[in-house]
């Protein structure tokens, strides 16, 4: 039996419940005041017809939906529907365009576009751990992709949308867009993200010739020169895997994108890397914790291709 035939997927009463489930494990919470302990299930009747999944706080006495705080508030779409686009995008290797998801659940390009960066914003991790640590290693690049908007073509990546990726052997990785690749730029990103113990990988690259003074070890091989792997493990070739399906994903599938929503393009890719069926988790697992991530994260539509958060 095909997953997209389970019954959240189609119908409406059934989404609320999933979610409810996923969002309330122990039982509603009210996102008014926070209280658990007076909190009932309105139902429709004969006078008057109750929205699908509203209840009713017994404290505050205001009325809420498990949406209410996140990014689903306000939506006009079916619950139903926000499962299917959180499907494919979560189980999309590569990702999948907002125009195939306006063609796919029947809704408007402009419907889909958004529902896309919600769902994306959903997937951004918040207060994450150092990676690595004593006996681990952690590879650091960074690639180039499109063009920084206004900005004359230059030699070499200048003019092009840079972005940082750190990626834990052990499974985990973390993009960020950065201006330059000026150490400067770069030495704080990589203290606040990588643990001081860890054994860092990279290039030959200038801007990493000093990494052995902040971390417990520093290799690097010459990829100028040809040499790509060095017995002891020193290589970047797992980060070299990550790039290729990012790259994949936006020339590709996205084709276009701004340096406004690029962060939010990474956070997609790092969280399908992080989640992934190596790592134990399966297609629908992957969509859950997706799911787990919409709380506490709202973003409004401002005009074509504006959000504000």
């Amino acid at each position: 039996m095909s997953v997209l035939s389970k019954e959240y997927f189609h119908n409406e009463e059934a989404a609320f419940e999933k979610l409810e489930s996923i969002i309330w494990p122990n039982g509603a919470v009210c996102p008014h005041c926070g209280g658990t302990d007076r909190i009932y299930k309105m139902t429709a009747n004969a006078e008057k017809r109750i929205r699908v999944g509203l209840h009713k706080c017994g404290e505050c006495r205001k009325q809420f939906t498990v949406k209410v705080g996140t990014v689903f508030e306000s939506s006009h779409v079916k619950l139903h529907l926000w499962f299917q686009a959180v499907y494919l995008m979560t189980s999309s290797k590569k990702g999948i365009s907002s125009h195939q998801l306006h063609r796919t659940l029947g809704v408007t390009y402009k419907t889909a576009w958004f529902m896309s960066h919600r769902i994306r914003e959903a997937m951004t991790t918040m207060g994450m751990e150092p990676m690595g640590g004593e006996g681990e290693t952690v590879e650091v690049d960074e690639t180039f992709i499109g063009r920084v908007k206004g900005a004359p073509k230059k030699r070499a990546y200048h003019h092009k949308m840079k972005v940082l990726t750190l990626v834990d052997r052990r499974g985990e990785a973390r993009s960020v867009v950065i201006k330059n690749l000026q150490p400067k730029t770069i030495m704080p990103i990589l203290k606040a993200n990588i643990a001081k113990e860890t054994r860092i990988m990279t290039d030959e690259a200038g801007q990493y010739f000093h990494l052995s003074k902040d971390f417990a070890e520093h290799h690097f091989v010459r990829h100028g020169q040809g040499e790509y792997v060095r017995k002891g493990g020193v290589h970047t070739n797992t980060i070299e895997g990550f790039f290729s399906i990012f790259k994949r994903g936006m020339k590709g599938v996205y084709q276009h994108c701004g340096e406004q929503h690029l962060h939010r393009y990474l956070a997609e890719f790092d969280f399908r890397y992080n989640n992934r069926m190596v790592l134990g988790v399966n297609d629908s697992q992957r969509a859950d914790h997706a799911l787990r991530g919409i709380v506490g994260k709202r973003l409004t539509y401002t005009g074509t291709d504006s959000i504000k958060i």
